[in-house]
């Protein structure tokens, strides 16, 4: 399956290319990444959530790269997931702002099946790809992700915080959801 999608994000292409670099930033944004680990200047080892309870892992080389302009990488040999892709910063005509291009290709477990389930429960792959955008933007250019205290940490909602309007959750309210 092959993704894409593209977001413009008000800061420099090389301050969004610095933060995206920096591998272990990407679960802030990315919902259904556990933890990414750089095991070298070139690697990481990834861990994410899958549909139905189940976690995923990976090691990935970076295996194109262009400081503050494009990074690719893939996979390597015995990924739960084969993926690969390309991001790109590119600058924006407003001169301040960096469109993000974002092509994604990866195996999904079960092929076609596997897909038409995923999407069943709710883990369409490009609403996600598109949801993950987003919250980078809002990184990126407020600090952090805002999120309804129905929802602050997606399918792991707590019970115990009250429906009101959206809000960034307080520090405390974020530990006590990190020891959840």
């Amino acid at each position: 399956m092959e993704l894409t999608a593209t977001t413009t994000i008000r800061r420099s292409a090389s301050e969004v290319y610095a933060f995206w670099r920096d591998l272990e930033n990407l679960p802030t944004f990315m919902a259904h990444l556990e933890q990414v680990r750089s095991t070298g200047d070139r690697t990481s080892h990834w861990s994410a959530a899958a549909p139905f309870g189940k976690n995923v892992e990976w090691d990935a080389e970076i295996i194109d790269e262009t400081p503050g302009e494009k990074l690719g990488w893939r996979s390597t040999a015995n990924a739960d997931v084969p993926n690969a892709g390309t991001v790109r910063f590119v600058p924006a005509p407003d001169g301040e702002s960096t469109e993000v291009h974002v092509v994604l290709v990866y195996d999904i477990p079960g092929g076609a099946v596997g897909k038409a389930v995923a999407k069943y429960f709710g883990e369409e792959p490009h609403q996600q790809l598109d949801d993950d955008l987003r919250r980078l933007k809002q990184v990126l250019e407020t600090g952090e992700v805002v999120r309804s205290d129905g929802a602050p940490w997606g399918k792991r909602a707590l019970k115990e915080f009250p429906q009101r309007p959206a809000q960034p959750l307080s520090d405390a309210e974020l530990e006590k959801g990190a020891d959840a």
